[in-house]
């Protein structure tokens, strides 16, 4: 019978109860109900009554509130009124001196006053076990109440409910894919087994934040050296992050935050943070570049020197920059004290920051450049910074062979270059003109050669340093009728000439032969013809 229910009609009620009481020799006490469920706060009716024979004594014993609704021969009834927890009235009856007891059993129901699921961590680490709380105060029968905890909508774990007030707790490993869910626990109170149904009652959702921030492999790209006024890229990379876009980076020279000037890209569980760094005075000397990634509750850190110097470039110098032939220039180059300094086409010295040496300028220095390289050492490398000076000599104008050749022959109709330049500084004005007739030769152009460019040219180049006159002769040689009969002639000529020349040598040869044999047979005879000498 449910709480609340009418009770039977009492007379047939008690008939009822006196046909089903067993018989016996003695008188007995009876309740009902014997066991009755009622939510709390609620009221419910109880029946004593007694098997005497004889008019019997009755009551109720109890600490709840009653009150007598109704009365009969050898039976009462009693209204029950705010029953807030269990409890057992006691019915007794006195018959014939004897006094008897029967105890009903009240269960009191209600809905627990909290359900509530603690706090969930700010982040949990993916792959490590998580304990969920459910925090539960009132609620009963506990006989008749469980705890289930749940993912989303999906049942974790089922646990009953023991103490009061009571903590219920459940172990869950956690993965990826539980970020983002809401996580939740549910009482359930289940009264079905006495018809009153099944009464739920949910804890507020708590979402969860999973992630995965790895232990190692956080690089950091940046220069180990940087110089005052300059700028270089740092880069911070990392990756196996998750959720990556959840990170945060924090970059740092000494104490000076560079987050600012942080660009973040993310590529799938990739991070990577750029920044520029710039060098500054204050900063001068070795300083600790920080890069620190932070993802949950958790931070990940590498470091790496950067040492911020100053160079300049060293001081390169030429007594005078310009100067006549035949001048000394004094080439001096020095850098800060702690480099050493070289300069091209001196013989190295004693390492140092400084080097000079004494130069007599020649023509040949005109255009010179000088060289000054300076060396130092910052942070274990080797940095180099690099001057030039050109120098420059006065001096007149000069023609030589290279320059102007003096005898220049062609064939006619070619296609010639003609080419005379001076040399001088400053650059001298060169003209080119034939003695005869006072034509110009076509320095420097491209055109066809003509047997009237043949003469002897006076080339002169002038200067503010001076003049130079250098004579050219060209030569066209050309072919035609006269060409050809001259040529002719000269070849007649000149073989005529080579027979003549052998005939005379002959014929000398031939008459000096006769006249020595002459003389020969001269003094062959003279020896004939001597008488004599007496004995």
């Amino acid at each position: 019978m449910a709480p609340g229910d009418a009770l039977p009609a009492l007379p047939a009620f008690l008939a009822l109860l006196g046909a089903l009481l067993p018989e016996s020799e003695g008188a007995q006490t009876s309740v009902f109900p014997a066991n009755a469920t009622l939510p709390r706060g609620g009221s419910v009716q109880v029946n004593c009554s007694s098997s005497c024979d004889h008019q019997a004594t009755l009551g109720l014993e109890t600490d709840l509130a009653k009150t007598e609704v109704a009365r009969g021969n050898n039976w009462k009834a009693y209204e029950l009124s705010n029953v807030h927890k269990d409890s057992k009235p006691l019915c007794f009856s006195t018959c014939r001196g004897e006094q008897t007891m029967a105890a009903a059993v009240l269960t009191v129901y209600w809905f627990p006053d909290q359900v509530e699921l603690a706090p969930l961590p700010s982040w949990q680490p993916i792959g490590e076990n998580l304990t969920l709380h459910c925090q539960v105060a009132g609620g009963a029968p506990r006989s008749h109440l469980t705890v289930v905890f749940l993912r989303g909508e999906e049942e974790l774990n089922r646990q009953p409910v023991v103490g009061e007030p009571a903590e219920v707790t459940a172990t869950v490993l956690v993965d990826r894919s539980d970020h983002g869910v809401n996580f939740s626990c549910r009482t359930e109170l289940d009264l079905r087994p006495i018809q009153l149904g099944l009464f739920e009652n949910t804890s507020a959702p708590q979402q969860l934040r999973t992630f995965v921030l790895p232990s190692t492999g956080l690089q950091l790209v940046t220069p180990r050296v940087l110089e005052m006024g300059t700028q270089d890229t740092v880069v911070c990379f990392l990756d196996g992050l998750f959720p990556v876009s959840e990170a945060q980076v924090h970059l740092a020279l000494g104490d000076r935050r560079l987050d600012p000037m942080s660009t973040i890209t993310y590529h799938g569980d990739s991070l990577s943070a750029e920044t520029v760094l710039e060098g500054k005075a204050e900063e001068e000397g070795s300083q600790q570049l920080t890069c620190a990634v932070m993802l949950g509750n958790q931070s990940l850190e590498t470091r790496q020197s950067v040492t911020i110097y100053s160079f300049p470039a060293p001081n390169l110098t030429l007594s005078e920059p310009e100067v006549s032939e035949g001048t000394e220039v004094m080439v001096e180059c020095q850098a800060r004290a702690e480099a050493v300094v070289t300069l091209s086409g001196v013989p190295a010295g004693p390492p140092g920051p400084r080097v000079q040496f004494l130069l007599n300028a020649s023509a040949e220095d005109n255009g010179r450049s000088f060289s000054c390289s300076a060396a130092l050492e910052v942070a274990g490398q080797v940095l180099q910074k690099n001057r030039t000076r050109e120098l420059r000599v006065l001096y007149g104008p000069w023609l030589d062979e290279r320059d102007c050749p003096r005898n220049w022959t062609w064939k006619e109709g070619s296609q010639q270059t003609l080419r005379c330049q001076a040399r001088g500084n400053p650059s001298p004005h060169l003209n080119c003109s034939r003695e005869k007739d006072g034509a110009l030769l076509p320095i420097g152009n491209l055109s066809c050669v003509t047997r009237n460019l043949s003469g002897t040219y006076i080339c002169r180049a002038i200067s503010s340093r001076g003049e130079l006159i250098r004579e050219v002769s060209v030569m066209v040689l050309y072919s035609d009728h006269q060409n050809i009969v001259a040529i002719v002639v000269v070849t007649i000529l000149a073989t005529l000439g080579a027979v003549g020349s052998a005939a005379y040598v002959y014929n000398r040869q031939r008459k000096i032969k006769k006249y020595k044999l002459q003389e020969a047979q001269k003094a062959t005879t003279m020896k004939l013809n001597t008488p004599a000498t007496p004995p």
